[in-house]
């Protein structure tokens, strides 16, 4: 088989990047090693910066999420004794997020792709990016029984941290940089009303407590864990008695509490790989960055690359150009850097780190009220919260 570009990886960015390539004329085929039932089944997250809103209704699939997104202007910290309502919408005139489920998001680019009979495998097996150091780069993989190849310009990695394309990189030609960290979020999924109409981060002196949604009837809520916390170590009652401690009494008297449909804990950790370029295969999404999820980051990061390597790439094909495919890395991992260290900061903000003893929480009690006091600070964190500009 002959294509022109090759993208390994079926989620969001992958999908997203298909069908922009796909609206200006470039030929790609898409391999995925899952089902689009387990595709679908993975639960992420839902806030979309504008810049992500703008690249969904670029692709031509931004109908449902206008019609069933939540558009939030405001968000509330809550650490200590204080909390704070950042209204982002006055701090950055007039910007906002919108809360729409991941799962949605692919959904609405599965059902593009499948109206449009694009070329997506799934259930492929040990999928293999080769030659990309040459001017003619191809991948290999398995599909029923048999291996297959196809050969093509580009090949674009979007299969996530644990996916094939960032580990067919030799070691000597890309640098890992990563924090663990020591806790996890235990998230719950429950067909209640949301307890707010905006989200709420909360510090608590047992730990970090974030009250989401997915739409006004879904609700979604993490408390901070131990690293290693099994889900099932937790009951529903028990989750639900914690989030009310954490969240405060306001919270609490407005919590409606139900069975939980899905219960996971989600580990932490920042990791960026330089650079996200290789030869004629490129890198995106989580096969070259993951962020902490404080900060709502990581699919719209995702997006933020998908922008650049798009454009560079429909710029290669319409004008003949290299140009944006040789800045792809450089421009990429400067907005990456900054998402990195907003995610890293609300994380530091917003959890326990017991091993950094009480001078640690002194700390976070006077950012908080820096923070309730200045305008300025606010507009920075504004300003990164709803999405630097691509």
């Amino acid at each position: 088989m002959r294509t022109q570009v090759v993208i390994i990886g079926a989620g969001p960015s992958g999908l997203l990047l298909s069908q922009l390539l796909h609206l200006a004329g470039v030929e790609c085929v898409v391999l995925e090693r899952r089902s689009p039932d387990y595709v679908l089944s993975r639960i992420r997250a839902g806030v979309l910066e504008q810049g992500m809103v703008k690249m969904l209704e670029r692709a031509g699939v931004s109908e449902r999420l206008h019609k069933d997104g939540l558009p939030h202007d405001g968000v509330a910290l809550h650490v200590g004794e204080t909390r704070l309502r950042i209204d982002l919408k006055n701090l950055t005139g007039g910007k906002h997020v919108m809360v729409y489920g991941q799962t949605e998001v692919t959904r609405d680019l599965m059902d593009a792709h499948t109206a449009r009979g694009a070329k997506v495998i799934y259930e492929t097996g040990k999928v293999t990016p080769l030659d990309f150091d040459t001017d003619h780069p191809k991948v290999t993989y398995e599909k029923d029984g048999l291996t297959r190849e196809i050969s093509c310009d580009f090949i674009c990695g979007c299969d996530g941290y644990h996916g094939a394309s960032r580990a067919a990189v030799p070691d000597d030609a890309i640098t890992e940089y990563e924090k663990i960290y020591p806790f996890g979020w235990l998230g719950i999924l429950s067909y209640v009303k949301p307890v707010d109409h905006e989200l709420i981060y909360a510090n608590h002196a047992n730990g970090f407590a974030l009250a989401s949604m997915r739409s006004n009837s879904l609700s979604r809520y993490y408390i901070q864990v131990p690293t290693g916390t099994d889900p099932k170590s937790w009951s529903d009652d028990a989750i639900w008695d914690e989030l009310k401690i954490r969240l405060g009494e306001e919270a609490a008297d407005k919590m409606e509490t139900g069975p939980s449909i899905e219960k996971s804990v989600a580990p932490l950790r920042s990791f960026v790989a330089e650079p996200l370029r290789f030869g004629r295969m490129m890198l995106a999404g989580d096969a070259g960055h993951i962020v902490p999820p404080t900060g709502a980051k990581g699919l719209n990061l995702a997006a933020s690359d998908i922008h650049y390597l798009s454009n560079a790439l429909i710029e290669y094909y319409g004008e003949k150009s290299s140009a944006g495919i040789d800045d792809y890395s450089n421009k990429a991992l400067a907005r990456i850097w900054k998402a990195e260290r907003f995610s890293w900061w609300m994380t530091s903000l917003l959890h326990q780190f017991p091993e950094l003893g009480p001078f640690n929480a002194r700390m976070q009690r006077a950012e908080m009220e820096y923070l309730a006091s200045s305008r300025a600070a606010q507009i920075g964190l504004a300003e990164n919260y709803v999405g630097l500009p691509y």
